[in-house]
């Protein structure tokens, strides 16, 4: 269940980090770590995820949360919030603003509303499973049907040869109509907003997923893992504008 407040406090959350994220963007001199895992992180991700998580704390303090940067705290709670500050870190330090903050609420273990913001760009989309706006303007997804008419959008092309089945990936890519590598979380924002229709991750986390399933699912479209499951608790997503192309979409992944 979502109430007011609960929608008002993520808008704040995403406004929030979104100023402390903007003046790192195209920074030459941020410095750049790798983690253990391989994946890269800065100031940024960690400042903003620290900024979010102490407003939480002040405001639902019995709330659970559950960051990229930081971890779990509470995470059977009936409320949890899920934070990934800068989706995209690859983008948001090579200057490109293809990135953008998800911010997720889980009630009762599903998420029910979620955030991405792109903060240099302006664009912050809220999405509730029922409806979905950008900037406060209601937002639907293409009504595209067929693969062959379809924008296909993916984060990474050497990433679905190692968790996917990537001929069958590249069966898809040549029927597609177009085919860009506008991934992350922005790709999903496309094809929320109706400027594209297929988003495909091989490989992603609860952090990753969980505020994009309320946005594409309040814009009318249909989002699961890779071989069509439930996408909560999932490790790989797959959204698309229409069932019929999600259906086909799934097909097509899945010999």
């Amino acid at each position: 269940m979502v109430f007011p407040a609960h929608r008002d406090f993520a808008l704040e959350l995403a406004r929030a980090s979104g100023e402390f994220i903007k003046p790192y963007f195209s920074n030459r001199d941020l410095g750049v770590e790798r983690k253990t895992d391989g994946t890269v992180v800065t100031v940024a991700d960690r400042g903003a995820e620290k900024l979010m998580r102490e407003m939480i704390a002040r405001k639902f303090p019995e709330h659970g949360i559950v960051g990229e940067e930081f971890g779990s705290e509470r995470p059977d709670a009936e409320y949890v919030w899920v934070l990934d500050p800068v989706d995209g870190t690859i983008s948001f330090v090579s200057g490109v603003p293809l990135f953008g903050t998800l911010i997720a609420l889980k009630h009762q273990g599903r998420p029910v509303l979620g955030v991405i913001h792109q903060p240099v760009l302006g664009e912050l989309v809220l999405g509730d499973t029922r409806t979905t706006t950008c900037n406060g303007q209601q937002v639907h997804c293409s009504s595209t049907t067929k693969i062959e008419d379809a924008r296909l959008l993916v984060t990474g092309f050497k990433s679905v040869e190692v968790h996917q089945d990537g001929s069958a990936f590249l069966n898809l890519v040549r029927r597609c109509k177009m085919v860009r590598g506008w991934g992350d979380c922005y790709g999903y924002l496309m094809v929320a907003t109706g400027r594209a229709d297929i988003m495909c991750d091989p490989i992603m986390h609860e952090w990753d997923i969980a505020a994009l399933v309320p946005v594409i699912l309040g814009a009318g479209g249909v989002v699961t893992d890779w071989q069509g499951r439930d996408p909560v608790g999932a490790t790989s997503l797959v959204a698309a504008a229409t069932p019929q192309l999600h259906s086909a979409t799934i097909a097509a992944l899945n010999p």
